[in-house]
């Protein structure tokens, strides 16, 4: 099998263009190995994903995620029209904080998952997933011919750089935002860090504390030298995609396109938190969502997580099994640095009867890994539990 390095050097020579953050050459340069994702060249790796992991768990790291979407929506019809698009309220929010939740297509299915963040006067911080952005932005303008907004799509001017770690916080006080007047969790403000005017918010994708600063193209190199200069006393390094995803996976973060799609419900993916269940106004796919949870429509599957017994380590796309029926497949999965356990996450397939339906923790069912059944756990999830500040 080529290496992903290779494939993308293919993919150049084929004429599929990749695109390339504003760090992309100093990441080359940091010892980055590079490889397609999502339509962009990103780095997946530094010094090797476990140990730019445990930096993240016990210190700090440093994320280029300059290629997810920021789309702005502003005008007199802008909350009207948000509430259209997803099930969360947005009207709760107030100026300054964040809200996560879904894009939902008319059946209830997840056309993509994404924060919003209210930065003003009907106006609003939409931060979408890099692979989503055309479709989003085709779905969001098409639901807006009867409201008074206008849609920004400014994803080709930021980038975006995070801050993750238990150190994050004493780094970026370091940088010049003191302590008292940090962000709280899922918030985000405007101000200015080593002379750069920036936004940044209390979020992420690690289940740590940490920030993502959004900062213009033209301030990002030098903002990314200035973080890895302050962040040398708390042993910062930057870190890679592979880290990412198992840093996320281990808290249960989802990932658009394995855990999520069009054809699965926030209910399904287990997101009902984040559906309002109060919410008057009417949203795509309201009748769906809703009547999942009122349980007058029926579940079609339903994510679990567990951990392997065995040594195997489940991949996505590989089968699962209960008592030798193939019940559904998983969606992620990958070894657990921090617990020394393989984990994963699964949709089952809830037939009238099943077993699923109900409370599965404990249960036993089987991956099949390269045509050998090994025996998997399902367990509750997060398996390790986040450590995000109140």
């Amino acid at each position: 099998m080529p290496s992903e390095s290779k494939i993308a050097k293919g993919l150049h020579q084929i004429g599929i263009r990749m695109e390339k953050t504003f760090l992309n050459e100093q990441q080359i340069k940091l010892g980055a190995r590079m490889v397609p994702f999502a339509g962009w060249e990103m780095p997946v790796q530094y010094a090797g994903i476990i140990e730019e992991h445990n930096t993240v768990r016990q210190k700090v790291g440093l994320f280029d995620v300059s290629h997810m979407g920021e789309v702005f929506v502003s005008g007199v019809d802008a909350l009207q029209f948000l509430q259209k698009l997803v099930p969360q309220d947005v009207s709760k929010l107030i100026p300054g904080k964040a809200i996560y939740c879904q894009l939902t297509n008319e059946q209830g299915g997840i056309i993509d998952d994404l924060i919003i963040y209210l930065i003003g006067e009907n106006e609003y911080l939409l931060i979408v997933n890099a692979s989503r952005v055309d479709e989003d932005l085709n779905w969001i303008a098409s639901n807006s011919c009867l409201y008074d907004v206008k849609i920004d799509n400014q994803s080709d001017n930021y980038s975006l750089l995070a801050i993750q770690g238990p150190k994050s916080a004493v780094l970026i006080e370091k940088m010049g935002l003191s302590e008292a007047n940090q962000p709280e969790y899922f918030s985000i403000k405007r101000t200015n860090l080593k002379n750069i005017d920036v936004w940044v918010s209390r979020t992420g994708y690690t289940g740590e504390d940490g920030f993502e600063i959004l900062v213009k193209n033209q301030f990002a190199q030098t903002l990314w030298d200035e973080i890895l200069k302050d962040g040398k006393e708390f042993e910062i390094a930057p870190i890679g995609l592979g880290a990412r995803d198992t840093l996320r996976l281990e808290v249960a973060l989802h990932l658009y396109g394995n855990d999520l799609d069009k054809n699965t419900t926030p209910v399904e993916a287990g997101l009902r938190w984040s559906v309002a269940k109060e919410k008057q106004e009417e949203y795509n796919g309201k009748a769906v969502i809703m009547g999942q949870i009122a349980g007058t429509v029926p579940l079609r599957k339903k994510l679990i997580g567990f951990e392997m017994v065995d040594s195997a380590i489940a991949r996505h796309g590989y089968e699962i099994y209960y008592e030798g029926k193939l019940i559904g497949k998983v969606t992620s999965g990958c070894p657990s640095p921090t617990l020394g356990k393989n984990i994963g996450l699964g949709y089952v397939e809830l037939e009238e009867g099943s077993t699923f339906l109900n409370k599965t923790l404990g249960t036993t069912i089987q991956i099949m890994v390269r045509n050998k059944l090994y025996d998997a756990l399902v367990v509750k999830l997060p398996f390790v539990q986040k450590k995000t500040v109140k």
